[in-house]
């Protein structure tokens, strides 16, 4: 008795594009539903995303709910450690803020989860320093939220020099922006893009950053927009 025949197609690795950086409205500065992120994914043609509000799994949750089955969404959270932001991506309860970055990778991977050092060096951002960061999955070397290249850039360095894997993200504070910045993740050959198999490929360091830049207006235009909810004098 004969087996069906395997094609070329199924012998191959498969590509997926994941966007691991956006945020909902659960974010202080996000402007996204839920609804809206799942909607707009489908719609840039993305495979999945990674829900990555501010120290908050609320918007992750209410997204993964809503997920069609062609479409991959994980629970994370953008983590205040004391040493810069920390994205845990595939966790199911939001670390606790403000303590070391090494002692926050160590607990996210503990649970589970993966830890990816979001827009490093970018100080004005919470971006960690180099000396505060070890023992995570990875580096975010192509931010879409970036008015220039030069942190990327820099990004990418220190991600080939100390052999992290590298991601890309959007940062996406809004729908408009979501999938500007993407990881490319490399599945085994007959695997389907679910949370599951998604997360064990970023583990084993199968990704690769590609994306396009938010415009200087586009920036500027977040930072005004993030001052007025900060400061009630300027409302």
């Amino acid at each position: 008795m004969t087996g069906r025949a395997v094609s070329g197609d199924e012998r191959r690795p498969r590509t997926v594009r994941i966007d691991p950086h956006v945020h909902t409205d659960a974010s202080y500065d996000g402007r996204t539903t839920p609804a809206e992120l799942v909607r707009t994914a489908r719609t840039v043609g993305l495979d999945g995303v990674v829900v990555t509000d501010h120290d908050t799994i609320e918007g992750a949750t209410r997204a993964a709910a809503l997920a069609p089955d062609n479409l991959a969404v994980i629970v994370g959270c953008e983590v205040s450690t004391a040493d810069g932001h920390l994205l845990a991506i595939g966790i199911d309860a939001a670390p606790a803020p403000d303590r070391p970055l090494v002692e926050t990778a160590r607990s996210i991977r503990d649970a589970g989860g993966i830890a990816v050092v979001p827009h490093p060096f970018q100080r004005s951002r919470h971006g960690a320093r180099e000396a505060a960061i070890d023992g995570v999955d990875g580096i975010e070397v192509y931010n879409a939220h970036a008015v220039t290249n030069v942190r990327n850039r820099q990004s990418e360095r220190f991600a080939r020099r100390n052999d992290y894997p590298q991601f890309g993200g959007s940062d996406a504070h809004r729908a408009d922006r979501v999938g500007r910045a993407v990881t490319e993740v490399r599945l085994p050959a007959a695997t389907s893009p679910t949370p599951a198999t998604i997360l064990e490929s970023m583990r084993a360091g199968r990704t690769a950053a590609v994306g396009e830049r938010t415009t200087a207006w586009q920036y500027l235009t977040k930072e005004l927009r993030n001052a007025r909810r900060k400061t009630p004098s300027l409302r």
